[in-house]
């Protein structure tokens, strides 16, 4: 990276990252389960999710009996790091290696650190669902590729977090979905919500019920799909008025899919802007109006931010 390519945002191709992609999405599932476990439980699962952190991805602390400890999945140095408060330090290699062979040496360096911890040793939200300790399919690590994920990521998580600021009432931290393997930002209305269908590939609806117990409006980032083979950004709300998709939002590429129920704006549309921040926060911002206006959210929810950003 030179003195000049933090003001870039990277170019991101799905088909290049595809199969990276898939392998990672798993290993953090492993990491992401651990913390489900250990934490005591938060509202819409909150307590499961992962953050961005100024070398890749991270847990955050973790209570065990001994202290805290921490994972950290390092996207520079190609490493899982895991560290506890009692001075210990272990260190794992990210290559291209199977999911099974992370999954047993991770439960080694966890067991030699004295961290007691088991977890449901399938995936989630993904199918098919091949147990961890039995995938050998899963095995692709493109360490430039996974670079580039995780510097757009560290891009969009500073749009996203002054996004966030922009809203009084209850708000999601921005965090990382290891399951649907998103970045995202949720606001609520305070209202409760009709109970949701769930439907998700293996997960509990009772997961997705309580996670949409009240009314939402929420936004994201998703590196795609085989269905939808492009890094998007999304913006959804339940429930959906009718003429949510009817209104007008901003910037110029972003669409309304019928199908999926959501606002998309393309990552290349935002890379290639004149001004990629303010691009993406004119979509957020749009949407989010366009969710409070079809849903008639109380407006004094929203806060202005002019006299605090100067």
């Amino acid at each position: 990276m030179t003195n000049n390519d933090w003001k870039t945002w990277p170019p991101l191709s799905f088909e290049k990252l595809k199969d990276t992609i898939a392998t990672v999405q798993l290993w953090t599932q492993i990491i992401g389960k651990i913390r489900l476990k250990k934490m005591p439980w938060l509202n819409h699962s909150w307590h499961v999710t992962l953050y961005v952190s100024p070398r890749g991805l991270t847990t955050g602390s973790i209570p065990y009996d001994r202290g805290i400890f921490q994972l950290d999945m390092d996207f520079i140095g190609h490493k899982l790091i895991i560290m506890a408060s009692d001075g210990q330090k272990e260190m794992m290699e990210l290559y291209p290696r199977t999911v099974a062979g992370f999954y047993k040496e991770l439960f080694l360096k966890l067991q030699q650190m004295h961290i007691d911890v088991a977890i449901y040793a399938r995936p989630n939200e993904v199918d098919p669902a091949i147990p961890f300790e039995q995938d050998e399919v899963h095995r692709h690590y493109d360490a430039v590729e996974m670079f580039n994920f995780w510097q757009a990521l560290v891009k969009i998580e500073k749009v996203f977090t002054r996004f966030r600021s922009g809203f009084i009432g209850k708000s999601s931290p921005v965090h990382f979905f290891w399951g649907s393997f998103d970045l995202a930002v949720t606001r609520f209305s305070g209202r409760e919500a009709p109970k949701h269908g769930g439907g998700a590939p293996n997960m509990p609806d009772r997961v997705m019920q309580e996670a949409y117990s009240h009314e939402v409006s929420s936004a994201g980032f998703w590196p795609g799909s085989e269905q939808s083979p492009a890094p998007v950004f999304y913006s959804y709300c339940y429930p959906t008025p009718a003429d949510f998709g009817e209104q007008g939002v901003g910037p110029a590429q972003a669409f309304f899919n019928k199908e999926m129920g959501e606002f998309f704006l393309p990552y290349e549309a935002v890379r290639q802007a004149d001004d990629p921040e303010a691009t993406l926060l004119q979509f957020l911002r749009s949407t989010y109006a366009a969710a409070a206006r079809t849903g008639n959210w109380d407006k004094t929810l929203e806060c202005n931010l002019t006299y605090l950003e100067g």
